[in-house]
């Protein structure tokens, strides 16, 4: 198995939306991403919003630790706007961070929710290059 493989990290974020900001929080969102596609590390990057239950569910796909790091760094304004909108309900970590974003993440969730993870058993990732 190559490091990439080993470190490879799936974000999965279940946000509650705030009741009256459900275009607010689009905007933000429709903001965040298209930063996220020009400039941020990630491989992917989806969000979908259940409107009825006034939930959403965002994927980010990172290559490594590293790429999370950098993603915090240059997406934290985008970040903070698009939490004005919502509360994080669930939040899933698969693949193994270091300890560094380990920490990082439970950090930011503080008290919001329960972060669960699990490890990598195996797979595989196809990208063009």
């Amino acid at each position: 198995m190559s490091t990439h493989e080993a470190t490879t990290l799936l974000f999965r974020n279940t946000m509650r939306i705030t009741d009256g900001h459900l275009e607010d929080f689009r905007s933000a969102v429709v903001r965040a991403v298209a930063f996220a596609e020009r400039h941020g590390p990630q491989l992917l990057v989806q969000t979908f919003v259940d409107e009825e239950r006034m939930l959403a569910h965002s994927f980010q796909l990172y290559r490594d630790s590293d790429a999370v790091r950098t993603h915090w760094k240059l997406a934290d304004p985008y970040i903070q706007e698009v939490m004005k909108h919502c509360r994080v309900e669930h939040f899933e970590v698969f693949g193994e961070p270091d300890a560094d974003v380990a920490a990082g993440v439970r950090s930011a969730l503080g008290d919001q929710c329960e972060l669960t993870s699990g490890p990598r058993v195996a797979g595989f990732i196809r990208f063009t290059t």
